[in-house]
Order: structure tokens, then sequence, then C-alpha cells
């Protein structure tokens, strides 16, 4: 499986070849480097360990550092698993780049979406909220009733209400390639991907293809 770790540079629109105009996510993806090489007959299944982002050695731990010396590579500030079929070979300190990924191709974006706080049911789920007259002041942007009395006489697991919004792990999944440029290690997608500008992501070959 092909993968990548990169940072998210923004949104801009690009014109197809048929003339249309579409939203593009541009990623900031590579230079990543192979640190780990996982087999089925040591570890019980195939991955590679990919780092990506070099900074000063004192950035990070001796034991990362040492780990990162021992595969050829420069000290980095984050280090992702892939998996890999068991026939595909790679080297440590393999320099992986956009330029595996093709014009077209689909891929799977993972990020961290935006954190939005504490947030009511109508910001958090869309709820529609309460009636504006007929008596109302308060209960505008209320939940309203989350279930019955003493039939259930408790309210039942996963019922929709106000909490923590955002700052969870997810995935877009299905984008297509539509801009690769390995001269500058950046690579873009149709539509929008989760998390913020400078948002960490990870990139990967489309599980649904």
């Amino acid at each position: 499986m092909k993968g990548l770790i990169g940072r998210k540079l923004g949104m801009t629109q690009m014109f197809t070849e048929q003339g249309e105009l579409i939203p593009v996510t541009l990623i900031q993806a590579g230079p990543c480097y192979v640190t780990q090489r996982k087999t089925t007959e040591k570890d019980g299944y195939s991955a590679i360990q990919v780092g990506f982002e070099a900074v000063p050695g004192r950035k990070i731990t001796k034991g990362e550092r040492l780990h990162l010396q021992k595969a050829g590579a420069p000290p980095l500030r984050h280090v992702r698993e892939f998996r890999v079929k068991p026939d595909e070979q790679y080297e440590l300190g393999q320099v992986l780049d956009v330029g595996q990924f093709g014009l077209g191709e689909r891929v799977d974006v993972v990020g961290t979406s935006k954190g939005r706080g504490f947030a009511g049911a109508v910001k958090r789920h869309g709820f529609a909220g309460g009636p504006k007259t007929h008596g109302q002041s308060d209960r505008h942007r209320a939940v309203g009733s989350i279930g019955s009395g003493t039939t259930p006489g408790r309210v039942l697991k996963g019922m929709r209400m106000p909490g923590h919004m955002g700052n969870a792990r997810r995935t877009a999944s299905g984008l297509e390639v539509v801009f690769v440029d390995p001269e500058r290690h950046i690579i873009g997608v149709r539509g929008g991907v989760p998390g913020a500008v400078n948002g960490l992501v990870v990139i990967k070959e489309a599980r649904k293809q």
C-alpha cells in the first residue's frame, strides 16, 4: 500500500480539461523516510514505519534518535505505520515522495478535524430547535425531550445531546488526485480534507477503489 505523511496547505480551485471548476486541497507530503520494516515472520504482519518532517536532533528523545540513526534517516518529528504486502520491497532509509501517486488515482486522507469545543445540539447535530413563538422564551436552541417517563425510565445510550465537538480523527475517502508536483512535494486532491491549515494528515491508497 502506498502512503505518505504531510501537512495541509489550504484550499484552492482548478479547471479540469472539460472546463469544470473544482475545489482542490493542496498537501505538502514528504519527503518521507522508511524507518522500520515489519515482517510476517518476525512481527506477525507486514508493514513499514514511515517518518516525516526533519527536526534538530535535540527536539526528539535519545531513543527516537538512535532508532532513526539505525535506519539511516535524519531526526524526524512524526512516524506512522502503513500496512504493505509481504512481496513489496522497501529498504531502510528509502525516501518516499508524491511521485508514487498518479493523476486520477483515488486516495484516503486521514486527519484531525477542527476542534469546536463544547457545542449545543443545533450546531453539533443539526437539530431544528424549538418553536420561535407560542410562549417559548428560552427554548429556541434547546434539545427538547430526551426520552419518555416510566418506560424505559432512563436516557437511551447514543442519545444525541450537547457535548464536545470536533478534534477527532476523521477520514475523507476516495478523493481523486488532480495535481502532483514531485519537485515541491505537493499533491492536490479534489474536495476538502479534515483539519485546519498546517494540520498533520496521512495520505494512503484508497481502501475502496
